[in-house]
């Protein structure tokens, strides 16, 4: 369960800007587990409304989806079951700090953009962190593959043009995401072993919508994002305020180039 974002209101809005990125990248490191890929058996921890599991589900055997949110899971149980060709999968309710599962009982889990929802404060020992990655390791078999979506500090700061709108919640989400160092340290300390970072920097979470100038003028957009739900009613003003200005005096575009001068080179 998130400790700062009302995903029972989120659940409405959360597909209608947001794609699946490097969803290749998944079925590449599961390829490599203890299973034929057909035959693989993923946990989506955190699945949110299981896009991803929707993703990837043509293409492996057996899918379960774990979140702590009643409503997102309905939507996924919803999405999977509309969808042609889906493999067995089930839907469980429960909390990555104490998963409901058998040990050694998957081939593969996959936790996407989910670990900074923990509430861990930052510049301690991220004692949440660590109780989840021992239950991912716990669950797992033998060879089985862990791939963790995240994102890292310079991609939350300098990754995204809207977020320079919303500075305060920025520095905000900044101190809720772990650093990547520290992940790999958690990975080791539980028995992982690191594969490998990989980072799609030709994609956009929003997909098309990231270059939408009028965008983030949009409560739907907006409420599907973790770091603008951190944005205080002031703040959101305020970039709503400038974002009318620049537009007003043609200089709209100019602005978004400056602020994403960076994203195609880190993501």
């Amino acid at each position: 369960m998130s400790t700062y974002e009302d995903y029972a209101d989120a659940s409405g809005h959360y597909d209608t800007s947001r794609v699946q990125v490097g969803v290749e990248i998944l079925l590449g490191a599961m390829a490599t587990g203890p299973a034929p890929l057909e035959g693989t058996h993923v946990l989506d921890a955190g699945c949110g409304t299981g896009s991803f599991s929707v993703a990837l589900a043509p293409h492996v055997g057996a899918l379960t989806l774990l979140d702590a949110n009643p409503e997102m899971l309905a939507v996924a149980e919803a999405k999977l079951g509309s969808t042609p060709g889906v493999p067995p999968f089930e839907t469980v309710e429960g909390h990555l700090q104490e998963l409901p599962f058998d040990d050694a009982c998957f081939d593969a889990v996959m936790t996407n953009q989910v670990l900074h929802h923990l509430g861990d404060p930052d510049g301690e020992a991220w004692p949440q962190h660590g109780r989840v990655f021992a239950e991912y390791a716990r669950v797992l078999r033998p060879g089985g593959v862990l791939s963790v979506n995240t994102t890292s500090e310079e991609q939350i700061r300098h990754g995204w043009w809207a977020f320079s709108l919303i500075p305060d919640a920025v520095e905000e989400m900044v101190h809720r995401y772990a650093p990547l160092e520290l992940i790999e340290q958690l990975m080791e300390v539980t028995g992982l072993t690191l594969a490998g970072r990989f980072v799609p920097v030709t994609a956009t979470i929003q997909g098309d919508s990231y270059l939408d100038l009028d965008a983030p003028l949009s409560y739907a957009w907006r409420r599907w994002d973790s770091t603008w739900s951190l944005s205080t009613d002031e703040e959101i003003e305020a970039a709503e305020e400038t974002l009318t200005d620049l537009r007003a005096r043609w200089a709209l575009k100019d602005y978004v180039a400056e602020h994403d001068v960076r994203r195609p080179t880190i993501g």
